[in-house]
């Protein structure tokens, strides 16, 4: 199975997305949200891909990154959320306010999305809460570029928040001049090592 496409942006609407590459062109539903981090027609992106198959249908769904793509696969696990509903959610909240919301259980905030109830919102709180953490600066002070740390340990079995704030607590207290791959290294063997004397 494919895990992204890379081509030129063909056109670009609120909640489609269309990419040509080697003579195919190829259509995304997108978050409407999102629609805009893609580049113009004419530009070249890189399309994080979901492909939605059943017998009657398939449909791609598109976004601008992994964090992105996970997120709506999550909210997939929520009962009563499939594809569909999951970029109307998507389309309505950005991913920083989802994820407080969900942090917080603001009921309320979630309810204030285009088609999210007040069971589906509790729903998604119980479902989510700390599964659901951004891979960016700010969030649990985990730069994006050590989101393939978060990965790795969450391929180990370790919490994605847990691992996270260990990625960041083993950044933040690392003193030496390594190089960046060096630091990489002992980033991951530093978050292992609290990650399993929090255990």
């Amino acid at each position: 199975m494919f895990n992204s496409i890379r081509g030129t942006v063909t056109e670009r609407r609120m909640d489609i997305l269309r990419v040509e590459t080697g003579g195919v062109e190829w259509e995304f539903s997108v978050p409407a949200i999102d629609a805009d981090r893609f580049p113009a027609p004419g530009g070249q992106a890189r399309v994080f891909a979901w492909l939605y198959h059943r017998e009657d249908q398939m449909r791609l769904y598109g976004f601008v990154d992994e964090q992105r793509r996970e997120t709506f696969v999550e909210l997939q696990k929520v009962e009563g959320i499939g594809p569909k509903a999951a970029i109307k959610i998507m389309s309505g909240i950005s991913q920083a306010d989802l994820e407080k919301a969900l942090e917080a259980g603001d009921i309320g905030r979630l309810e204030a999305v285009p088609g999210l109830g007040k069971k589906t919102a509790q729903k998604m709180v119980l479902a989510l809460k700390g599964r659901i953490v951004t891979q960016s600066e700010g969030s649990s002070g985990v730069p994006a570029a050590h989101a393939e740390l978060v990965e790795a340990l969450v391929g180990m079995g370790f919490d994605r928040k847990a691992a996270a704030d260990a990625v960041a607590r083993a950044e933040k207290e690392y003193s030496g001049d390594a190089d960046a791959a060096e630091r990489e290294k002992l980033f991951f063997k530093r978050a292992i090592m609290l990650l399993s004397t929090s255990a």
